[in-house]
Parts: structure tokens; sequence; C-alpha cells
């Protein structure tokens, strides 16, 4: 990694999503100031482990915090930075700011059963017990500490240091971080990606190209492959279900509460206006998701025009009436009674890397027969139970009993919100001037790639940032 020199203006640590997809932390410091890029929470097998422990800093010395978006592998890990002594702004986009307490408390939630279910372990075994890390208001003091910018509004947040955030295409809210900073005479520079979506993805506009930067943090999620074009992407998808349809089947979709559910209405409310979804139900089992849902229909007027226009020519102001075969379930209750449903059951649940939420429950009802359709259409992380399905695992506990996997396991990769490798290449190879980039955000057969693929195609020789690494500019 570079060495500092009199020409340098700031220096980088890489303290999460470093050959790793979650736990997104970079630490930036520069004219005096300790600034967090994002502060997410890890997922994954070791993810409790490390969620609980303790920052590689001390969060009382961090000035300020710049979130790139909601999602909790980037946002999920502020209420413990806040509970260890952080006092500081929150810097994020309007959209953002109202998809973060959505998210946070739904977090917290899941985490308190969490420690409740261990201590009861814990405690039968005569061992001592955990203690909550973080409590409902420390979410409630993050969230009071937020501060909301639009797409590129310059924002002064030091001196001689300007925040500019531009459309990532990623979710709704998702944004290109841009930092220029000045001492003296020289400026420079820096741009922090965040999650750069697929220009593909329904509802969002494309992510806005840069020309200028001294260094770039690049995400390299599906640095290693491409997607399938939207247009196959909808006839697979469409495919899926009339298979299951002839099967007399269901199909269960893990999905994100964050934006790919939203991107999944919209596209079977497309089939549903189209008569393609004749004698199914969609069944939304997810209270955050259904949450997330009214912000998106609150913020119609900020998604991609061209579809938003689609679904008012059906006269339709909300995703929800887009699709009238939609039932939302909110209780436990009603999430019970989807079992009632034998056939022609299309039920989207959380979380979308099956770590927990409702899916799982569906799973033990469903997974073990064989015209059950699992359909995946989100990266899966390293150690989580979708990762194990979609690589082919056999046997699988869910709720301590044992089942075999019957049912049939579809990727469809399209409708990732994730930029594959083409147009990650085509995003960097927009900047002029040579900047130099820093890879992460991705696994390490990712990076690597996408390392190679910038070098060959754009003649960018990019560096692979490392945990607890810096990098100076």
């Amino acid at each position: 990694m570079t060495q500092l020199t009199h020409s340098h203006l700031g220096k980088i640590t890489f303290l999460g999503a470093a050959l790793e997809v979650t736990g997104s932390c970079h630490l930036l410091e520069v004219n005096d100031l300790r600034i967090l890029l994002d502060c997410g929470m890890h997922q994954g097998g070791s993810a409790f482990r490390r969620n609980s422990g303790e920052f590689d800093f001390d969060p009382s010395s961090i000035d300020m915090v710049v979130l790139s978006h909601a999602h909790l592998d980037h946002s999920g890990a502020l209420p413990l930075l806040v509970a260890q002594g952080f006092s500081g702004p929150i810097f994020c986009t309007e959209g953002t700011s109202k998809l973060l307490p959505i998210l946070l408390e739904d977090a917290f939630h899941l985490y308190e059963r969490d420690v409740f279910h261990r201590n009861t372990r814990l405690k039968r075994a005569g061992k001592q017990m955990l203690e909550l890390q973080y409590h409902l208001s420390d979410v409630e003091q993050v969230l009071s500490l937020v501060k909301t910018s639009r797409y590129q509004q310059p924002v002064q947040i030091g001196d001689g240091t300007q925040l500019q955030f531009y459309d990532a295409g990623h979710i709704l809210g998702s944004s290109i971080v841009e930092l220029f900073v000045t001492q003296g005479e020289v400026s420079k520079t820096l741009v922090f990606s965040g999650d750069l979506g697929n220009p593909d993805t329904s509802l969002m506009y494309d992510p806005v190209k840069l020309k200028q930067a001294d260094i770039v943090l690049m995400e390299s999620t599906y640095g290693d492959r491409n997607h399938r074009s939207h247009t196959a992407t909808l006839a697979e998808f469409e495919g899926i279900i009339e298979a299951a349809g002839c099967e007399d089947g269901n199909i269960l979709i893990p999905a994100f509460a964050v934006g790919r559910t939203q991107e999944l209405l919209f596209a079977l409310g497309c089939l549903y206006q189209e008569g393609k979804l004749d004698g199914w139900q969609v069944f939304l089992d997810s209270p955050m998701a259904k949450a997330v849902t009214d912000v998106y229909n609150q913020c119609l007027s900020r998604l991609d025009r061209k579809d938003t226009a689609v679904m008012r020519q059906y006269g339709s102001l909300s995703l929800q009436a887009f699709l009238p075969c939609l039932t939302v379930s909110e209780s436990v209750e009603d999430s019970i009674l989807i079992n009632d449903r034998k056939s022609k059951a299309i039920i989207i649940a959380g979380s979308g890397m099956c770590t927990g939420g409702r899916i799982r429950h569906h799973f033990k009802q469903r997974i073990w027969r064989q015209n059950t359709h699992i359909i995946f259409v989100g990266f899966q992380a390293a150690g989580t139970i979708g990762r194990k399905l979609v690589e082919g695992e056999k046997r699988m506990k869910f709720f301590g009993e044992e089942m075999v996997i019957n049912a049939q396991v579809h990727t469809v990769g399209g409708f990732s919100a994730h930029a594959g490798q083409d147009e990650l290449v085509e995003w960097a190879n927009a900047f002029t001037g040579k900047p130099k980039f820093c890879l992460v955000h991705g696994e390490q057969k990712a990076v690597v790639a996408l390392r190679d693929a910038l070098l060959t195609r754009a003649d960018i020789d990019a560096e692979i940032a490392v945990k607890g690494a810096s990098v100076y500019f």
C-alpha cells in the first residue's frame, strides 16, 4: 500500500468489507477530521460474535459518519457505534433517512431476541449470560444524529472538506460519495462507490458516472461475473412460474426487504397486468418489507420515471395496487395461514440470505416437496443458509428438525441490484486522469477477477483492499 509523502492530504484505513461483502466500514483521516465511510454489520456464520465486540478504533474519536445507503451491511453497526461513544453527525440522503428507522429498529429486535435465546441456553448450562451491547435508545440516538442532503447538493462538513452525494442506482436513497478535500493550494477528490446498481434494476435510475477523482474506493460484489439481461431475466422468472404452475407447486423467494422486494412486486405486477398470473396468489410475508414498500410508494416521484409511468398506465399509485393478487401478511397468524394455500402461491419473505425471518418457517413447511421452487434473486454471503442451498446442500436443519432438500433451487441473477463486471468496468473507465482504485466489498474470487478485468480492459491497475491496511492520497 502507498506510503505517506508531503503531497498526500488524507489517509484511508479499511476496517470492513475488505475481501468480504459485509461489514462495510472505512476510516478517512483528513483535515484533522476522522470520518467513517459506512458503519455496517457483518452477516454470515460468525456474525453474532463480530457484531457484538468492540471496534478497531475509539468510537468517541470519530467526528462524523458518511453513509452510502441504508442496507444493514452498511448501516447496521451505527447503534453499537453510538453505544460506545460516538456522538457526531451522520450524513446521508433523504431516501436513506426514511429507510434507516425501519431497518435499524428491526435489526435491534432480532438482536435482542437472539441474545434472549442464547442466554436461555447459557443459563441452563450454568454459564455466564450475555449482556446487550446496545439498546433501542441507541437506535433512537442514531436517528437523531442524521443530517440529510439531496443528490448533487454540496455540503461543507469541515474546513476544506466538502461532501456531495450522487445516485448509485442500487436502492432508494443509495449514493456514490464524493469528498472534495483542500489544504492550501492543493485539492484532491475521493470517491466511494457505495453499492453500484445494476442498470437494468426496475424503479431505479442508472448509477451516475463521475469523471474526476484522485482515489476511488469501488465495490466488487459481482466483479467475477455478469448478469443476464433484464429481458432474459424476466423470461426466466416467468418460465419458473409457468413450470411451478404446471406442477401445482409453490414458489418461495427469500428477498431483501429493501430494493429487491419492491423490484419483485413491480415485475409480478407487470405479469399480472399482462394476464400471466391467473390463479396465482402472491404473499408478501414480511412486516419490514411492507413498511419499506410504503416508503417506496411515498417516494414514487423520485424513482425511475419509465417504470412509474407503467404503473400509472394501469391507474396504480402504489406497488400494491399494481399487483391486485397480492396479500400482505403482517401478523404471525397471517403468516401461518399461508400454509393453508397448497398450490400456486408465490411467497416473498425475508431474510434475503435466509439467516432469519419468516422464510425459514416456509422452508420447513415446503422445502422437502419436489414441486416447491426456491428462487434466489440476490447475493448469498458465505456461511449463510442461502449460500448453502445455492451450492446444492441436500439436508439441512430447520428449527431443530432435519429435512431433505427436494425443492428445485433457482438463481435468477438478473434481479441483482449490484452492477455486474461489465458495468463495473464501464463505470470505472469513465474516470479521466488515472485515479488510484482500491477494490472493496467483494469476496476474494470476485475482487481478483475485477482487478484483472480492470487491468486488461481499462488499463486500470487497481489495488485490493485488505482489512487493517491504509492508503494515502
